[in-house]
């Protein structure tokens, strides 16, 4: 097998594409043909060593894959040879194939292209867990979306269309707001017009008629967290998913105590190794609206695998909407 490894997590720098021998399925484990792999912001920070999932190294980088399954080890009945699946490995997925537990892997429906399932688990089920269980998110509700451009952040606007919610798309630039509103978005703002020291609470308040937003999907951070909590409505829901825009904002507490409001850790991977019978079920719940067509991950482009290197770099840059997908010569 050919894969990317990652000697030391100091960077792209750090990553070759390598020879290595193909590895045999164990009890509880498949061996996947991997055809299509999706790259996650977490996967730049890990190769980086800023993750705060750290593997050993050398270790092959890529959380998030789909392809056959070539062999089943032992004890595993659920999946069969020529099976599609996806998976959700956490490493492993940039290379041409991997050994994974059976448990990680999803079986596909029929029709599911398998870019689209490279690009679907991790940010539909983050998503969903953020604004439907951990944000409680009700039809009618104003949900306001940062980075709404990104991978999570396009499949957000899609769920909360879905669950009956009025979207605002925030977003840095005007082609990016454009995607948000082919999405549904039912507004938008376009934070490099509005920006945190400016005009931003305002347009906010123009925007929701003085309310403010019902919920915050803030997968960004930074600058934005404080001027936006702000302006957050009454028991309004402010959900941290991540830290995409760089520093981890500090928000005085005053702020939800003056609003009622509740800042609500989002963190998908925890709750689906905590809680797997509900993250499996939510897991059908979406392969059932992606066959309904309620959900369709934005392919920013598809890459040859060989082009990793390439690809973190897009990532860096900001320069990727939706999601990137990288697939094998072979596929």
């Amino acid at each position: 097998m050919q894969a990317w490894q990652c000697d030391q997590p100091l960077g792209v720098e750090a990553l070759r594409w390598s020879t290595l021998p193909t590895p045999e399925p164990g009890a509880g484990e498949v061996l996947v043909d991997i055809e299509a792999a999706s790259l996650n912001y977490p996967d730049l920070l890990m190769i980086q060593g800023r993750y705060q999932h750290k593997p050993t190294p050398p270790f092959v980088p890529g959380a998030e894959f789909a392809g056959r399954v070539r062999a089943a080890g032992p004890g595993v009945t659920q999946l069969q040879p020529g099976q599609a699946v996806a998976c959700l490995s956490g490493t492993g997925a940039f290379a041409t194939q991997a050994v994974v537990p059976a448990a990680l892997c999803v079986p596909l429906p029929p029709g599911m292209a398998l870019t689209d399932a490279a690009a679907f688990i991790m940010t539909y089920a983050t998503s969903y867990h953020a604004l439907l269980d951990r944000g409680a998110l009700r039809a009618g509700e104003t949900v306001l979306v940062l980075g709404a451009a990104g991978g999570v952040g396009t499949a957000a606007i899609q769920i909360a269309k879905a669950a009956g919610a009025r979207v605002i798309a925030a977003a840095g630039g005007a082609d990016k707001c454009a995607l948000a509103q082919r999405l549904g978005a039912d507004a938008v703002l376009d934070y490099q017009q509005h920006t945190p020291g400016g005009s931003l609470r305002e347009e906010l308040k123009r925007l929701t008629e003085g309310r403010g937003p019902d919920v915050v999907y803030d997968p960004v951070g930074g600058a934005l967290a404080e001027p936006v909590f702000r302006s957050i409505a009454w028991r309004g829901r402010y959900l941290v998913i991540g830290f995409a825009g760089g520093p981890i904002p500090s928000l005085p507490l005053n702020l939800p105590l003056l609003k009622g409001a509740s800042i609500v850790g989002v963190f998908w991977g925890e709750f689906a190794r905590r809680e797997p019978q509900a993250n499996a079920a939510m897991l059908r719940t979406l392969l059932q609206g992606y066959q309904q067509g309620l959900y369709r991950p934005v392919i920013d482009s598809v890459l040859p695998m060989t082009e990793l290197p390439q690809a973190l770099a897009r990532i860096a840059a900001r320069q990727v909407r939706g999601k990137l997908v990288l697939r094998n010569a072979t596929a």
